[in-house]
């Protein structure tokens, strides 16, 4: 008999006898067993077939962890497979799963939650993420205005007070630094029918200490103007209205942390408050629309360069637009919508291509907006909360880039205009404050995208 016959004996042995869990370990053992026992000339040979023999082992084991039968694996052919019929079906603890669909996930339709309220109702307010997660709103009121701030807790979906600014101050804009300070600069302390008291003052939010502290004075005093975090860490500010029956502004300036003083930078092309800016993955920033000097809505945009402190015009929008939003898409482009025209109130959106420098209408969006809000969410969808519309209030809306449309979406749980809206890291929205019929609002809420399969 050979050494290959040997062996084969030895496998079908070791699996006709004892538990088939055992036939792995006996196959181990009576293969060591055999090499030792043999002359030292004749090692090799009984080595290359024992290598077959442990392969048989590992396929025992497998077949065993597999729940296959072990007695129809024996007098099989080396090199053949086995037939349907020796395989068992799993046992009652196994579970099965299509190896392409796998288990199904429900879907979660998006919804709005309420959250804990603020402490003082508020609108024309600020509202910045802080790099702890937190939500620094500041500011704004109603008939009242505010130098209050406090904090927004996601862990608890509550509101603190923190330090009050130096003074009162809406229609103002905050930015937060590479330092994780934020600077609040201009805004009003009164506002009437005809006329705005601009500010000069800025001040800086310390998150570590809950303080502020007052920072160099803007070289001219502005109120609903813009603040731009460029790359290289200065803040741009344009525009605005002025101080008391002034009329919009032209001027820019520039906001450097490690001095904390302000330096004037290029003049617009134009005079314009309550307009947009935005800034370009190359670094420019897109200013676009607005309230020109002599007050209507304007339909031109520019765009500043910090390497060279210039403005150049750039292509004009299909509408004209003020008080409305621009929401910079992940492929590059700035999508502007809402905000008021010459005829009221507006439901027209359109698109800025940085590399045509071109403007092109998108889909309209279901109602008009008015003071509404446009977050960017995760999944690069566009979601639009509140404003007003001729007819009252406008529902909630998404805008898909990919598609160029609009789909409603759930309506908050309090229709409001001049709110906050800011994009948490979980990837829910917070929506704060604002105003309705009812008054100035304290009201907060979350909007879910939701999820879906």
């Amino acid at each position: 008999m050979n050494t290959n016959d040997r062996f084969d004996d030895l496998l079908t042995e070791s699996l006709r006898t004892g538990a088939p869990h055992e036939a792995p370990s006996r196959l181990l053992d009576a293969t060591m067993n055999r090499i030792a026992d043999t002359p030292q000339r004749g090692r090799r040979r009984v080595a290359a077939s024992a290598g077959r023999l442990l392969a048989a082992a590992a396929v025992v084991l497998l077949a065993v962890l597999a729940g296959t039968q072990l007695p129809s694996l024996i007098g099989r052919p080396a090199g053949t497979s086995p037939s349907p019929s020796a395989t068992i079906a799993p046992s009652a603890s196994a579970t099965t799963s299509s190896p392409t669909t796998g288990p199904s996930t429900p879907v979660i339709a998006p919804a709005w939650t309420a959250t804990g309220n603020l402490i003082d109702a508020r609108a024309n307010h600020t509202a910045t993420l802080l790099p702890n997660g937190k939500v620094l709103v500041a500011g704004g009121g109603g008939s009242i205005l505010l130098a209050t701030a406090e904090l927004y807790d996601p862990g608890s979906r509550s509101w603190s007070a923190t330090g009050n600014m130096n003074g009162i101050r809406t229609a103002h804009t905050a930015t937060l630094l590479a330092n994780g300070k934020v600077l609040v600069a201009g805004g009003a302390d009164s506002v009437s029918e005809t006329s705005v008291n601009a500010l000069a003052t800025a001040e800086l939010y310390d998150p570590a200490t809950g303080t502020w502290t007052a920072t160099g004075n803007m070289l001219e005093a502005r109120a609903h103007h813009t603040a731009t975090l460029l790359a290289n860490g200065k803040v741009l500010v344009a525009g605005g209205s002025g101080g008391s029956g002034s009329p919009s502004l032209a001027t820019a300036e520039l906001y450097d942390p490690a001095t904390g003083t302000w330096t004037v930078t290029g003049t617009m092309m134009g005079a314009r408050a309550e307009h947009t800016a935005t800034l370009l993955p190359d670094g420019r920033v897109l200013v676009a629309g607005g309230n020109g000097s002599s007050g209507p809505q304007l339909p031109s945009a520019e765009l500043y360069d910090p390497g060279t402190g210039s403005w150049t015009a750039t292509g004009t929008m299909v509408r004209d637009h003020a008080g409305h939003t621009a929401t910079l898409l992940p492929d590059g482009r700035v999508l502007v919508l809402g905000g008021s025209s010459g005829s009221g109130p507006e439901g027209t959106a359109e698109l800025y291509d940085p590399r045509t420098e071109s403007w092109t209408a998108t889909a309209s969006m279901n109602g008009e907006h008015l003071g509404g809000t446009a977050t960017l969410l995760g999944d690069g969808s566009v979601l639009l909360a509140g404003g007003g519309s001729s007819s009252g209030r406008g529902g909630e809306e998404l805008y898909d880039p990919s598609s160029g449309s609009w789909a409603a979406t759930a309506n908050m749980l309090e229709a409001s205009t001049d709110h906050t809206a800011t994009l948490l890291p979980d990837g829910k929205v917070l929506v704060a404050g604002g105003v309705n019929p009812r008054g100035p609002l304290a009201t907060a809420e979350l909007y879910d995208p939701g999820s879906g399969s």
